[in-house]
């Protein structure tokens, strides 16, 4: 055959190709029409590199076996706290204007708010890790930990020492790790101490070239939960990390936060780690899940969410929409990534033209120059609309944080971009409380303190190649 032939025939297969791929885009399950729209200009100009992309990053792909151990893992979940999740129904004290939105975090994973929790909002990390410590310290039964990154540094060496004392002592130690945040953690003597010391070390979804054919590699275990003795736990934002980060020390400190609950609310953290441990190791952890903690008299009412690309849902994503759409006063946001999607985008906007005092705070200096890029993006539209946006400028602020109205807050490891409310498996914890929400927008607003305020004039007019950078940056938002 001629050499014509073979050259419009590997035309017509490579369109073919390219049709095939961007119908099989449009029959997959809803999603923002932004999203698939960048994906099938990605395709069609650049097909061979387009294709391969969308394969590897452009699906939210787990293994089958872990769909499976999932939906075994759900229903024993569902049957174990069955009479736990009814009698929270009854007894959790939720303000009127929040009903709505607890019931809408409760359809996440099946968690309604529980009663009676005691609740310290740590935002530094020397209190942070002296209180861990001493849990550990005083853990009679089991210490169950699950962090994205654990560093071996000074903070993740006294950790260790803690978990190693308390093995010692017969306590059952489980230390669930990320497998990409924590790689070099894994590969470290610290983690062979801990093993041989009768700590059980695990990695969190495998990567590795061989899970390229069977799922998206790129999913992460992005939750920073601790259970004591199921009756006390750690969340937010905290990795075991020093807060002058050696693999970023450049953009140090660290600024986080993190909440120590004692309650019932250790109960669904302690739902969410045993999930997490089944689904990487196979092993159930029913027997824990039946300890009952004690409720306060004096406690607040709270909700636990567990979130990621199993969930089924955009749950943390349509909770935030509807907390905002909610506020009639204010709204305080902490996050160092701010990537939003169009819908919270045009919420935030939305909010701010309603009168609601709208405040955004991120860091001066991001890690991610392409994020830094696509955040800065953004700033236009929601300077416009009357958002006020502070950056930080006292290290790389790593708190994720919302109060709306000074009596509803949230503290999770969630940033405000797509990959947090699609892809990464997070942590929350929704506080129906006046008092921890002015607590928590106190802490936001010493953030303010070490913060300069954009300009919206001077920022409209910087120079036009930064804002042809920073807004062709916004562009991809959709895939990042």
């Amino acid at each position: 055959m001629s050499p014509a032939f073979w050259t419009i025939a590997a035309f017509l297969g490579e369109a073919a190709t390219r049709v095939t791929i961007v119908a099989y885009i449009l029959l997959r399950r809803p999603r923002p029409a932004a999203t698939n729209l960048a994906w099938i200009v990605v395709i069609l100009a650049v097909p061979l590199a387009g294709v391969c992309a969308y394969f590897l990053v452009g699906e939210a792909r787990l293994s089958r076996g872990r769909i499976a151990r999932h939906a075994v893992i759900h229903r024993k979940l569902r049957q174990v706290t069955a009479i736990e999740r009814a009698e929270s129904r009854q007894s959790a004290q939720v303000q009127p204007e929040y009903r709505a939105i607890a019931n809408l975090a409760t359809t996440v994973r099946e968690t309604p708010p529980t009663p009676g929790n005691t609740l310290q909002l740590i935002g530094d990390t020397d209190t942070f890790v002296e209180t861990l410590e001493a849990d550990i310290d005083a853990a009679v039964a089991h210490c169950h930990l699950v962090f994205y990154i654990y560093l071996d540094d000074v903070v993740g060496q006294r950790v260790a020492r803690a978990l190693l004392r308390a093995a010692e002592r017969g306590v059952a130690c489980r230390l669930l790790v990320d497998d990409v945040g924590s790689r070099a953690f894994l590969r470290s003597r610290l983690a062979r101490r801990l093993a041989d010391g009768g700590v059980e070390v695990v990695r969190a979804l495998p990567a590795n070239l061989l899970r390229l054919l069977f799922a998206r590699i790129d999913l992460r275990n992005h939750r920073k939960v601790v259970v004591i003795d199921g009756v006390r736990g750690f969340v937010g934002s905290h990795n075991i990390a020093d807060d002058d980060f050696a693999i970023k020390r450049r953009f140090a400190p660290w600024v986080d936060a993190m909440v120590r609950l004692e309650g019932p609310a250790a109960r669904d953290l302690q739902a969410l780690f045993a999930e997490d441990w089944f689904l990487d190791t196979g092993e159930s952890l029913e027997p824990v899940l039946s300890i009952d903690p004690p409720l306060s008299k004096q406690g607040v009412s709270t909700q636990v969410l567990g979130t990621g690309p199993n969930s089924g849902n955009e749950g943390l994503h349509q909770l935030t929409l509807s907390a905002i759409h909610t506020a009639n006063e204010e709204i305080v946001i902490t996050t160092p990534y701010f990537v939003p999607d169009d819908a919270t985008n045009a919420a935030l906007q939305t909010a701010a033209r309603r009168g609601v005092e709208t405040r955004l705070i991120v860091p001066a200096r991001n890690d991610s120059p392409l994020v830094a890029a696509a955040s800065r993006g953004q700033y236009a539209g929601l300077l416009d609309a009357g958002v006020s946006i502070h950056e930080f400028t006292g290290g790389l602020l790593h708190a994720k944080t919302i109060t709306f109205d000074r009596r509803l807050a949230l503290i999770t490891t969630a940033n405000l971009d797509r990959r947090s409310f699609e892809l990464n498996f997070e942590s929350s914890l929704l506080v129906y409380d006046t008092d921890f929400a002015s607590q928590l927008r106190f802490l936001q607003h010493s953030y303010l303190d070490r913060a300069t305020t954009v300009d919206a004039a001077r920022w409209h007019a910087r120079w036009w190649p930064r804002r042809l950078w920073e807004n062709a940056a916004g562009t991809l938002s959709p895939l990042l």
